[in-house]
C-alpha cells in the first residue's frame, strides 16, 4: 500500500492514514471490497505504532469507509461511504469556511479557488486533460 506519511508535520499521523486512504477510494486505487493490511502489518511498513494505525482504522470505519471483519481483515466499504454524503457535507463545513476565510483575506480570486477545486476533483476522478 502506498502511503505517504510526514513525521514532520503538525497533522497528527493517524490522520495522515485516513486521508490517504480516502483518497486512494477516491482516485480509484483502492476500490470496494479490496483489502488493506493488517494493522501491525500496515505500522511496520510506514514505521509507525500499531495503535496509531488502529486509531486511524478505527476512524475510517466509524465513517463508512472500511469495514473490519474479526480473523477476516480489513475492507474497504466505499459504496457505504457514497452513502453518507450528507453527513459529509455538514461536517465538513466548517474545515471549508476555515480555507475560504484565508482564501479571501489573502485575496485568492474566487475564480481561481473554483478552478483549483475542479482541478483536484478531476484528477481524482482520473479526467485530467
Amino acid at each position: 500500500m502506498l502511503l505517504s506519511i510526514d513525521f514532520g508535520s503538525d497533522q497528527p499521523i493517524y490522520t495522515q492514514i485516513r486521508n490517504g486512504i480516502v483518497t486512494g477510494i477516491a482516485s480509484g486505487t483502492l476500490k470496494d471490497g479490496d483489502s488493506l493490511p493488517s494493522v501491525r502489518t500496515l505500522g511496520a511498513e510506514i514505521g509507525v505504532n500499531l495503535h496509531t494505525v488502529n486509531k486511524a482504522y478505527q476512524l475510517l470505519q466509524s465513517e463508512g469507509f472500511i469495514e473490519i471483519q474479526r480473523r477476516r481483515g480489513t475492507f474497504i466499504k466505499a459504496g457505504n461511504a457514497a452513502k453518507n454524503a450528507a453527513e459529509f457535507l455538514k461536517n465538513c463545513g466548517d474545515p471549508l469556511k476555515t480555507i475560504v476565510s484565508e482564501a479571501v483575506t489573502r485575496r485568492v480570486d474566487r475564480a481561481v479557488l473554483h478552478q483549483m477545486i475542479d482541478h483536484m476533483y478531476d484528477e481524482l476522478e482520473g479526467n485530467e486533460s
